[in-house]
């Protein structure tokens, strides 16, 4: 299980959802105790974007890796 903080704007997350919905694993995004799947345009646009979000999955997508690595905050 991999856990990693990131930052979203809302153009930002309509990329994320698009890439997310392309794996073959779950993606969940936490906020305070609210969780998210990360495949749920929705759910991520209804999240407040000027606070870190977490996001944890096990699997592995390079494509998706890439975005997360653009996304992460130190």
């Amino acid at each position: 299980m991999r856990k990693r903080h990131i930052k979203l704007t809302p153009q930002l997350a309509k990329e994320f959802v698009s890439i997310s919905s392309k794996c073959d694993f779950d993606i969940d995004v936490f906020y305070n105790r609210v969780i998210i799947d990360a495949k749920s345009m929705l759910g991520v646009l209804g999240l407040d974007f000027t606070k870190t979000l977490t996001v944890q999955y096990q699997g592995y997508d390079q494509v998706f890796e890439q975005m997360i690595d653009r996304l992460a905050v130190a």
